[in-house]
């Protein structure tokens, strides 16, 4: 129910789809009695898509999402484990033009890949199946073995879940075909607006991993007063950290996670 949750309402409360929704329901009062508030609806829907797309408030949403998590500390040791969080694949598309089609967050793939190198007895896990609400067969696990065998990563070290929906499957998917051991250290692989969320969850499921960051969007905290000149560069990113914001609270509010914003351990 929560995985549906998520793709019906969920979506239509990211700003661009509810402010559209807002827009296109003053334009039809408008042709009503009602004409004054349709009206208004739709300078409100307009003045609230120039905020969101010109002004910093989707750095400012994101921003401490992104810092939440430092970058990880190499110096502790070479880990026994890699999870790498699927995403950057659209399997859909992939599957229609018979390669791997990475649209996004290809730094999750690039860094993961990296780590296979930088430690080679480490196992790697790739947890990605399908997001979509109505799905065919194509799963983004699949795919990235492809891309994980371009970049010359054995295939006998990795492991591909490719049933998981959405990050909380993610979790109890990649633990169970991980089986990690009392003692092992195992690293965490997602976008660093993403990494709350996904230590909250991985927490929850008893998965005990080291988070680390990649994707970032933002530079640093000047970024919190810096303007877009692209309408639709900052529209995509409120879009991105409401998305994540919702999720958080979605997943707190079911008792998926222990935290609303889950932060660094305190070992």
């Amino acid at each position: 129910m929560f995985f549906v949750l998520s793709k019906t309402i969920g979506i239509a409360l990211l700003p661009t789809n509810f402010l559209i929704g807002i827009g296109v329901l003053g334009l039809l009062l408008l042709l009503t009695r009602f004409a004054s508030a349709g009206r208004a609806l739709v300078v409100l829907t307009i003045l609230l898509l120039a905020l969101c797309g010109f002004s910093p408030l989707g750095n400012v949403l994101l921003y401490p999402l992104e810092s939440r998590f430092p970058a990880w500390d190499a110096r502790r040791g070479a880990p026994d484990g890699i999870v790498i969080l699927g995403g950057p694949i659209d399997s859909d598309i992939s599957a229609a033009r018979a390669a791997p089609v990475v649209r996004s967050a290809a730094d999750r793939i690039i860094a993961g890949a990296a780590l296979a190198r930088k430690y080679p007895n480490a196992r790697i896990v790739f947890t990605g199946g399908s997001p979509n609400l109505i799905s065919n067969d194509a799963r983004e696990a699949d795919y990235a073995a492809m891309v994980f065998d371009s970049l010359g990563i054995e295939r006998s070290r990795l492991i591909f879940e490719r049933r998981s929906r959405n990050t909380f499957e993610n979790a109890e998917f990649s633990k169970a075909v991980a089986a990690p051991k009392p003692g092992e250290r195992w690293l965490l692989v997602t976008s660093a607006y993403h990494m709350p969320r996904a230590i909250g969850l991985f927490r929850k499921a008893g998965f005990v991993v080291e988070p680390y960051p990649v994707d970032w969007h933002l530079g640093g905290p000047a970024d919190l007063i810096a303007f877009s000149a692209l309408a639709a560069e900052g529209l995509a990113l409120t879009d991105l950290a409401m998305r994540e914001w919702i999720g958080l609270i979605g997943y707190r509010l079911t008792g998926k996670t222990d935290d609303l914003l889950p932060g660094p351990s305190r070992d």
